[in-house]
């Protein structure tokens, strides 16, 4: 199997949904075959860490049931504290050699014991500062949330090919949908309902990565306590359907007081960036994630980091049948299925 590029169903499990893209490669592009997504009862995933695996079991089989789902392979990621991502300075090697050293090179640089750990890297080039020197992209990852990742999809019926990260999986979705460009830096925000994440790519290299636990569970939570609600009244809210409880200026404050959190975020991780990185500039800020839709919040962080702000399409360059897919529903959905669709474009036997 790892001589073929085998197409994979993306498999995006977050805290508050299962999102799933299947992709078809043909000519040089690729055809949306399949894409839907399933919400999963609140506290079932916490901080990437699966609660109750019968629960998201189900919800992903009633999903792959209701898209017709035949491919089994499937190409998921992880994220939250079982993971580490971090561009570290190395003496200069082959990869065979980083590969027979990587455990011994990464030790000093993971707060967790190596042995519990899988581990992966990528050379990113010579240090710019000491020729005697690389870059390399460190990534480890807990092996037992690997193990509780991979052992749901096989009691869901599917068969794990591919753990990812979310911010890889972003970086993929982006490179496949956007050029290149030499003018800067471009941030990948994406904001589920228990985290953010901050990814700032150039010339498609990750330079800064950052992640915190906040998100759209914070608004539900504000209006279940300040009104009473249950959880599933209290999403509607968020939602928008209409409520004799709750009014509309009161809805506004929950929101105004969360998008200005998530900014202030945004803001403290790109100042740190470019003290990091003074000559460096970012171009352009890209939202993606369910609760990346929250109304204004383009307009707030482009006020408050002064860098342009858009909702980032993973599916600009996709084709899409319009007599599958309604193409309004696609432009509404897409923000939120990026991690899904860069996963998707995942093949077995990629690096």
């Amino acid at each position: 199997m790892l001589g073929k590029k085998t197409s994979l169903i993306g498999l995006d499990i977050g805290s508050h949904s299962v999102k799933i893209v299947h992709l078809l490669q043909a000519k040089g592009t690729y055809r949306l075959k399949q894409l839907g997504m399933n919400l999963l009862p609140p506290n079932v995933i916490v901080e990437g860490a699966i609660k109750d695996q019968d629960a998201v079991r189900d919800a992903i089989k009633k999903l792959v049931g209701h898209l017709k789902v035949k491919v089994k392979g499937v190409a998921t990621s992880i994220a939250g504290w079982s993971v580490i991502i971090k561009k570290v300075d190395l003496p200069q090697m082959n990869e065979d050699e980083l590969a027979a050293n990587i455990k011994v090179e990464a030790e000093q640089y993971i707060p967790f014991n190596v042995e519990d750990v899988n581990i992966d890297f990528q050379i990113l080039g010579s240090s710019p500062e000491k020729m005697d020197r690389m870059e390399v992209m460190l990534v480890a990852a807990k092996k037992e949330v690997i193990d509780d990742y991979t052992n749901l999809l096989k009691k869901s019926g599917l068969s794990p090919q591919v753990i990812d990260v979310d911010f890889f999986a972003l970086e993929n979705a982006y490179e496949a949908n956007y050029p290149v460009t030499e003018s800067g830096g471009v941030a990948l925000v994406d904001i589920g309902a228990n985290k953010m994440n901050i990814n700032v790519l150039k010339n498609g290299v990750s330079m800064f990565n950052r992640d915190a636990s906040i998100g759209g569970a914070q608004i539900t939570e504000d209006i279940q306590q300040r009104f009473g609600l249950e959880y599933e009244d209290a999403e509607k809210v968020k939602l928008g359907l209409a409520s004799d409880q709750v009014s509309v200026q009161d809805l506004e404050a929950i929101f105004v007081s969360a998008a200005t959190g998530w900014a202030t975020e945004v803001k403290r991780a790109i100042d740190f960036f470019y003290a990091t990185y003074p000559e460096e500039t970012i171009s352009q800020i890209l939202l993606s994630g369910g609760s990346s839709r929250l109304p204004g919040l383009d307009s707030l962080f482009r006020k408050d980091t002064n860098i342009p702000v858009a909702h980032f399409n993973p599916l600009a360059n996709i084709e899409a049948d319009p007599k599958v897919f309604d193409q309004e529903y696609l432009d509404h959905i897409a923000p939120q299925m990026a991690v899904a669709v860069g996963l998707a474009l995942r093949r077995v036997g990629d690096k």
